[in-house]
């Protein structure tokens, strides 16, 4: 259900989604605050009435988080002992928290040898021996936190093409799930307003590519060759987003990889 009135709402963690978060919620006219261990250092470009100082490891930080502010969580929630202690001081009604998590927390023990991989949606069963499970899990469970687990994050500056060209990737027949980061903001500030509260969305934008296709295509468009290739018979997953598109209503603005590539590239994007 939507809520009527806004609230204020706090980025934790300034990195690259969360930086593109402020700009994206400060553009719809909320007010956005972002958060660092070092403001005054890391949040230089942001206004200073805009910055706040929070460390999940230095309690002494956590009272500068407004009363009545929403969260969103950039960084993973761990340890789980300091995720505790540190949710024991958001009591205080009425405040929503998203939970930015990733696609990685499925168990893939007993990974099928079906290919292409079976699809994943939010029912199939977590690794809860990471310990970002364990944090993101309370948080969900204990405090009502949407958790969005999060697939391959790209965008300008960060991309399948960087990749390639660094040799951070090689050819395989393994599926990679991505979602731009454009999207993944506008779906938190979404999940803020319109997420049920203890729920677990995955964001990707629901188009598994292979790093074979992906690495072809970056050769064929834009010269971009992979450095070296290995032998990987690693399947990868398959992310569905069905239920971020039903109970959210969301549609993508960058749904095509390739279109956004070019739009990248181009410096328009």
């Amino acid at each position: 259900m939507t809520r009527q009135k806004p609230s204020p709402l706090i980025v934790l963690g300034s990195g690259y989604t969360g930086r593109v978060l402020h700009k994206t919620g400060t553009s719809q006219g909320k007010t956005v605050h972002a958060t660092s261990r070092n403001p005054l250092k890391n949040l230089a470009d942001i206004s200073s009435e805009q910055r706040l100082r929070f460390d999940l490891e230095q309690p002494s930080t956590w009272p500068n988080i407004p009363a009545d502010a929403d969260l969103i969580w950039c960084f993973p929630a761990t340890p789980l002992e300091q995720v505790q202690a540190f949710a024991r001081t958001l009591d205080a009604p009425p405040r929503r928290i998203v939970v930015l998590g990733s696609t990685s927390v499925y168990d893939t023990s007993s990974e099928s040898t079906e290919y292409p991989p079976p699809w994943i949606d939010e029912s199939a069963p977590l690794d809860q021996t990471k310990p970002r499970v364990q944090g993101e899990e309370y948080l969900r469970e204990h405090h009502g936190a949407i958790v969005l687990r999060v697939a391959g994050i790209y965008g300008p500056t960060r991309n399948p093409l960087d990749w390639i060209s660094r040799g951070r990737v090689e050819m395989s027949r393994k599926y990679m799930n991505l979602v731009h980061v454009e999207d993944l903001a506008a779906i938190c500030l979404l999940a803020i307003d319109k997420g049920k509260p203890g729920e677990a969305y995955n964001v990707s934008d629901g188009t598994p590519h292979t790093w074979d296709e992906i690495c072809v295509t970056a050769q064929q468009r834009w010269g971009v060759t992979v450095a070296a290739t290995q032998e990987n018979r690693t399947s990868g997953k398959r992310i569905s987003n069905a239920k971020l598109r039903a109970e959210l209503s969301y549609t993508f603005k960058h749904p095509d990889l390739y279109e956004a590539l070019a739009l990248i590239e181009s410096g328009t994007g």
